[in-house]
This record gives structure tokens, C-alpha cells and sequence, in this order.
């Protein structure tokens, strides 16, 4: 279980203004909170929380420490949400949520896909329905990644969560017959060229002997 770093700093203020000011000042505003504890007001490094980010380490356990006033706190967490700004793209907000190591969690685990699908060797086209599943287990028991082999998936058919085999002490907590991935049939559209296509004037030389008949008939 890769555990990573965090400094943090206790804010006293909670106010709009004071926290437009740590933005202003390269912080971003942030609380910690859980159920042994009470909420605790952060602020936390714009650039180490860009970096947590970009090293996709935003979904790993972070040890936050904590100066509160000359005084260090250790707290294990997850980041349960992290607010971006849509226009500008800077880190906004940051709640962080308490870890207890003998307590069973929800998680989001990515699924890591393996070999070639046989339907797609066949002319088929693989679809990713789900990239990650929700499993219930202590956080010791988290994995990195679940593997699905896909080698044997033919066209039309799908592999749902039932299918995912996950190892002892984990729950999956989607539904069972959710599908994650399938291959689907490619629909063939027929495109008329220009060559099978009758030229205009072809078109209209067609069309005249059957005016002529129809004169005829009439008369």
C-alpha cells in the first residue's frame, strides 16, 4: 500500500476572504474530516497538490501532516473530492477524508484490460462500457488495478461484473450484471459511387422512351 506525504497548515479563517487570499498566495483551501475526529480547516500547496495530480497519486493514501501552530498531526486520507476551477483549471477546494486501517471503505479500482479480443479479430469492435468498479475492503487490501482478460470475448457477447474475478476480502458493490466491455457487430453501409451511380443525362435518356409509350397509350 504506497502511502504519500502531504504538508498541510491549519487555517483559522473561513471566510471567502481569507480564502481568496491563500489562492491568491499559491494555497488552496481545504478540510479534513472523519469519524474520530472533528473537522479540521487546511490549507495545502497549490504546486503539491499539482503534483499529486499529475502523478495520478490524487486516488492514493495520503498522510497529511499537519502544523498546527508549531504542533505536528498525522492524519491518513483519501482526497474524497477535489474542486478544479473550470476556466482557469486551478485547484479550487480539497476535502480530505480519515482512513481507519480495521475499517472497510468504498473504492473506485481501475480496470486494467488484457490481450485481443477474438471478436475484434473477427471484424468486431471492442467497447469499454466501465474502466473502473466499485469494491468494498480494507484499505490494506486495496489493489493497484484488477485485470480482465478479454482474449476470449466473441462478438456480441459482453463480460459483466460477475465475471471479474477480484481476490479474498473484496465485495464488488456494482451491479452484478453490469457489463464492463463488449464487442459489438460493425454495421456495413453500402456508399453508391459515382460509377454505379446513373449519369444525368443517362438518367434522362432512360426516361424519355417511357414518355414516348405513354404518348402512344394515350392516343
Amino acid at each position: 500500500m504506497e502511502i504519500t506525504d502531504l504538508a498541510a497548515q491549519v487555517r483559522k479563517e473561513q471566510k471567502k476572504g481569507p480564502a481568496r487570499r491563500l489562492r491568491q498566495q499559491g494555497f488552496v483551501p481545504a478540510i479534513f474530516y472523519g469519524g474520530s475526529t472533528e473537522n479540521i480547516s487546511l490549507a495545502v500547496k497549490s504546486s503539491d497538490l499539482f503534483k499529486l495530480h499529475k502523478e495520478k497519486k490524487d486516488h492514493a493514501f495520503i498522510k497529511l501532516i499537519i502544523d498546527d501552530g508549531g504542533q505536528k498531526l498525522e492524519k491518513l486520507s483519501l482526497i474524497k473530492e477535489l474542486q478544479i476551477q473550470p476556466l482557469t483549471g486551478k485547484f479550487y477546494h480539497a476535502d480530505f477524508y480519515e482512513i481507519d486501517m480495521k475499517k472497510k471503505l468504498a473504492f473506485d479500482v481501475t480496470l486494467n484490460f488484457t490481450g485481443k479480443a477474438i471478436g475484434v479479430e473477427n471484424g468486431g469492435e471492442l467497447q469499454h462500457i466501465k474502466r473502473e468498479v466499485k469494491i468494498l475492503c480494507l484499505p490494506t487490501d486495496l489493489p493497484d488495478h484488477i485485470n480482465v482478460d478479454i482474449t476470449s470475448l466473441e462478438i456480441g457477447h459482453s463480460i459483466k461484473v460477475k465475471d471479474i474475478k477480484i481476490p479474498e476480502g473484496l465485495t464488488h458493490l456494482d451491479p452484478l450484471d453490469a457489463a464492463v466491455v463488449s464487442v459489438a457487430a460493425v454495421k456495413v453501409v453500402k456508399v453508391e459511387t459515382a460509377e454505379e451511380a446513373p449519369a444525368e443525362g443517362e438518367a434522362a435518356a432512360a426516361a424519355e422512351p417511357a414518355k414516348e409509350e405513354k404518348k402512344e397509350k394515350e392516343k
